[in-house]
């Protein structure tokens, strides 16, 4: 065909310099560079992001990159399907504007998808020091995810198939699974790619990130109403029974006070705090031991469970769903 078949699609927000080392590996791929095009599709935009996407593609010899500004949705789910759906290629190629793709990535998942198959997973490195700290080891499990919108490749027939990108995920949580399911329930064929390798940076995290994470777990409800076989089967077999635990015996130290019986006060106080104790060491098993993060540790282990259940709640009342 003439023009190129496969374009790339980078969801960014307003991480300018992030996005700057993505488009320069993306430009040095070691295929024909009429065979792709860059979209970005900015979910945020701002005059620095489009200035740095300009500047690169003004740059002689390159694949051809296009800017496109995001205003009718929000999260990273909304502005992939904008920016597939601007392109006019029979194949589509995702990473984020955080990663960085070797320079033979993009040759690997054309040649996976050569093969018949409707998608293509590549392989995400992770570089974490040893020990890592408790966010860090989260991060690195990208590297053993099934389907990761950082590194895959999809025919454009299958994305259209299944109606791309569900937009209600507004967050980075997810919305890559719902797409596999989707896939996956409607006979596409996804197979491995792991010469398609990138790596994934950990950028820096503030102090106590994890507890502010916990409000993407109201998205898990959706992937469940949607796909709750799929969701057992491969991303939580059981509720998080242990954080049900510790709420309740939480809960048992002011009804105790409140009816009078101060046993159940103590009870609810010991359980909670054993319950606590071995959370916080499971998070700390092989991570990172300084004092700093052992004090992150501590607090926001007290602080999870109750989080994670008031979003579990949040999301099951707002897809309607029992979600336990």
């Amino acid at each position: 065909m003439n023009g190129p078949v496969i374009a790339v699609v980078v969801p960014t927000y307003r991480r300018p310099q992030l996005l700057h080392r993505c488009l320069v590996a993306l430009c040095a791929q070691n295929v024909d560079k009429d065979l792709y095009e860059i979209i970005v599709a900015d979910d945020g935009p701002d005059d620095g992001t489009a200035l740095i996407v300009s500047a690169i593609a003004n740059q002689p010899g390159g694949p051809g990159i296009r800017y496109v500004p995001v205003v009718d949705t929000q999260g990273p789910a909304g502005a992939r399907n904008r920016g597939w759906r601007s392109a006019h290629t029979p194949l589509i190629a995702f990473t984020d504007d955080d990663t960085i793709p070797d320079c033979g990535w993009l040759r690997a998942g054309l040649e996976a998808l050569a093969s018949g198959a409707d998608a293509a997973v590549g392989r995400t490195v992770v570089p974490t020091p040893d020990p890592p700290t408790d966010y860090e080891r989260d991060i690195a499990g990208l590297q053993k995810a099934e389907f990761i919108t950082a590194n895959c490749f999809v025919t454009r027939r299958a994305l259209e198939a299944v109606g791309g990108f569900d937009e209600r995920y507004q967050l980075a949580w997810r919305e890559d699974s719902d797409l596999q399911f989707a896939l996956m329930e409607s006979g596409h064929r996804i197979v491995a790619a792991p010469e398609a390798t990138i790596t994934h940076p950990v950028r820096p995290a503030p102090w106590g990130v994890s507890v502010r994470l916990q409000r993407k777990v109201m998205y898990d409800a959706l992937l469940y109403r949607k796909y709750p076989r799929q969701y057992r089967q491969r991303i939580r077999p059981v509720p998080p029974l242990d954080y049900y635990a510790i709420v309740v015996a939480l809960l048992a130290m002011p009804v105790g006070l409140f009816i009078g019986r101060i046993g159940m006060t103590y009870a609810g106080l010991a359980i909670w705090l054993v319950l606590t104790a071995a959370f916080c060491q499971r998070r700390l098993k092989g991570a990172s031991r300084s004092w700093s993060h052992v004090a992150e540790m501590v607090v926001t282990s007290t602080l999870i469970p109750p989080l994670a259940l008031f979003w579990r709640a949040v999301g099951g009342l707002r897809y309607r769903v029992m979600f336990f």
